[in-house]
């Protein structure tokens, strides 16, 4: 063995049989001088000649023995081990063997202890911080149903929580994730200088923000007692801004001349009940009377226009939401019988608005106490636009609802809706009414509820799922961002994973990248859905032998992005993370003089696994991840999200395993990655 463990098994195969071959032929040069020197014959003449080879072939059985009954099984032990220290969990496969069969109890028991230890650990663990789990779940959970867009930062104001709320407010914008900084969210000085000032004691100061095409109202407040840790909460304030400029600033026009208009009535008034009915004040009192006319008229002018303003204010008000059809018949189903599907929704689903909950109780209401005149087997659900309305159907086969009974039912209060407001409150609050009619088959009718439509068309995207990673109070503890890079520990660097697919491997002859995908480690962990996932427009078609691989087609990179401008985004989403990759000189040569500057550190995992196991054969990613028991989920092997995942989950796996030999900043693992690199091995073209 050697200071850098075993020696490699070419290496001793290399030594050993050129030994035994210089022994075979020595032996074979001194047996002939010796034969011609003494003439020997018969059985001495053999003995002569087995004796000289006996040292090459006592060499060559000596070195065989050593190689079946003690090299290999070495090597299998430290693959063993090194699969025990990334993962202890991992099954024992290689068992020991040849001279080393006798470790196997002992190796077994070695392993059983272990996990019987990590065992009682975990539990006491789980006993002792049963209590802070249950708080930290329903914190999540509270999080997840928050509508206000939430951000939690540290004193150096890098994110280190936000909810559910935040990721759809900021949806599209790479300047939000774990980790990150929030300069790089709101990019406005003010708001810097704002937090550091921040009184201790939670006080709140807000401010205006500008964020893409909005003005964000932003509230910051310190979080008392922490480290200076900052609460954000924002909303959008464009739309109040329009609304103070549009329908309220009319308003606010219009009150001046109102109040001048009732002044001069008043005073016509006035003036018309001092008079004296006289033939002289004839002519005075038919000007009073001209003006009390005119300013009357002037008067209900600008009446009408205030309740005009104030049905648009009602049209737009804060309780009426935008409301996606869909989403609207099944809450209304699950309400009126939630064991049987009574509402089939038809033809084509679309936006409308009004108060979702308040809606939901109208027409629970309207089915119970229309139970007589409506079938118990089932309605059709359907909405049809105008350009000013979208009319809610609710449609049964049957005969209308008498007018007088809809009449009896726009009295009946609501109970289980604040204050218990009528069903004729609920109409108004919508600016709309209900009527029943029949279809024009005569065999079906409906209940028709006219309501404010919206100019959106598609439908709403498809929420995540509550993500494990929307928060990582451990953020607050890394070094501060202007700490030499070269001096963080591995734990705390910011890593993000990356790998690409291309046209083929002759990078410097055309080749070129056809998908780019790359997942983010924060704080040693790997985000689940953190992720940066685009083809790429080659510009060229791709060759069938590269698609046979990868899977990657024509189609599927067409109307993509160019290189330069996926490249521009991935800047951006890498941010100030260091970079990591499998065969990293490959990658990085895909990637680079296309226009965008990395000059951030890059990790290599197939570098670090040559230096940590020098002597064991099979560095590529599928022997890695067969090594580390590290899994490729069906479909994903060869492709750029896929790869760059196994390789982040490599890095948690080398990880303890560099900290094991004493590697514990980024400066340490990249003199060892640099001592690791070997021109004649490097695969890169």
């Amino acid at each position: 063995m050697t200071g850098k463990g075993l020696p490699k098994r070419q290496r001793l195969m290399g030594v050993w049989l050129l030994l035994s071959g210089i022994s075979l032929l020595g032996g074979a040069i001194f047996a002939a001088w010796l034969d011609a020197q003494l003439d020997l014959s018969g059985i001495a003449r053999a003995a002569l000649w087995l004796g000289s080879f006996s040292g090459g072939m006592t060499i060559f059985l000596v070195g065989l023995l050593l190689e079946r009954m003690l090299f290999t099984p070495l090597r299998h032990l430290q693959a063993q081990l090194a699969r025990w220290v990334a993962n202890p969990d991992a099954q024992d496969e290689n068992t020991p063997e040849g001279w080393l069969k006798g470790l196997g109890p002992d190796l077994r028991r070695l392993s059983q202890s272990w996990r019987a230890d990590r065992s009682r650990l975990a539990t006491a663990h789980a006993e002792g911080a049963r209590s802070a789990s249950r708080i930290r779940q329903e914190l999540e959970t509270l999080l997840q149903v928050l509508e206000t867009p939430l951000l939690l930062c540290d004193r150096h104001r890098r994110v280190m929580l936000f909810n559910q709320a935040a990721e759809n407010f900021f949806a599209g914008n790479t300047g939000l994730g774990l980790g990150k900084r929030l300069d790089a969210l709101l990019p406005t000085a003010t708001l810097a200088n704002a937090m550091a000032q921040l009184p201790d004691d939670g006080s709140p100061r807000e401010m205006l923000a500008p964020s893409d095409q909005r003005w964000l109202k932003v509230v910051i407040r310190r979080v008392p007692g922490s480290e200076r840790e900052t609460l954000v909460t924002c909303s959008d304030a464009t739309t109040t801004w329009n609304n103070e400029m549009g329908v309220r600033a009319e308003l606010n026009h219009l009150l001046p001349p109102l109040r001048q208009h009732s002044a001069s009535l008043s005073s016509a008034a006035d003036a018309l009940r001092q008079i004296p009915p006289s033939e002289t004040s004839l002519e005075l009192r038919a000007r009073l009377e001209q003006v009390v006319h005119d300013e009357s008229q002037a008067l209900n002018k600008h009446v009408a226009e205030i309740g005009s303003l104030l049905d648009d204010l009602q049209y737009h008000g804060e309780r009426l939401r935008p409301i996606w059809s869909n989403d609207f018949w099944q809450s209304l189903d699950e309400r009126l019988d939630p064991a049987h599907r009574l509402i089939t929704p038809i033809g084509v689903p679309a936006w409308f608005k009004g108060d979702a909950p308040a809606l939901i109780e109208l027409f629970d209401s309207l089915v119970d106490h229309l139970r007589c005149h409506l079938p118990s087997s089932g309605f059709e659900g359907e909405i049809t636009l105008n350009p000013k309305r979208a009319y809610v159907d609710l449609i049964w086969q049957g005969s209308p609802v008498p007018e007088g009974e809809l009449t009896i039912w726009r009295e009946h209060p609501l109970t289980t809706l604040p204050l218990s407001p009528s069903v004729a409150d609920i109409l108004r609050q919508h600016a709309t009414d209900i009527w029943s009619v029949a279809d024009a088959d005569k065999r079906h009718a409906r209940l028709r509820l006219p309501l404010p439509t919206i100019a959106q068309t598609q439908a709403p995207r498809e929420l995540a799922p509550p993500r494990p990673e929307f928060h990582d109070f451990g953020i607050a503890q890394l070094p501060a961002p202007d700490e030499a890079l070269a001096s963080r520990a591995l734990r705390c660097l910011d890593i993000v994973a990356f790998d690409t697919e291309t046209t083929g491997l002759e990078l410097r002859r055309g080749d070129t990248v056809i998908s780019l995908g790359a997942c983010r480690i924060v704080n040693g962990r790997l985000l689940a859905n953190d992720a940066f996932d685009h083809f790429v427009d080659p510009k060229r078609a791709i060759p069938a032998a590269s698609t046979v691989i990868h899977g990657i087609t024509d189609a599927d990179v067409a109307g993509a992005a160019p290189l330069e401008t996926v490249l521009g985004l991935f800047r951006d989403y890498i941010g100030e993370a260091v970079l990591l990759a499998h065969n990293a000189a490959f990658d990085m040569l895909a990637i680079s003089n296309r226009g965008v500057d990395f000059t951030m550190p890059v990790l290599d995992t197939l570098l670090i696994s040559k230096a940590l196991d020098e002597a064991l054969d099979g560095h590529d990613l599928d022997t890695l991840a067969k090594r580390y028991d590290l899994h490729f989920p069906p479909g994903t092997r060869h492709t750029a999200l896929g790869d760059a995942r196994v390789t982040a989950e490599l890095w948690l796996a080398l990880l303890p395993r560099l900290e094991a030999r004493g590697i514990d900043t980024l400066e340490e693992l990249l003199v060892l990655q640099a001592n690791a690199f070997d021109k004649e091995d490097a695969s890169a073209p």
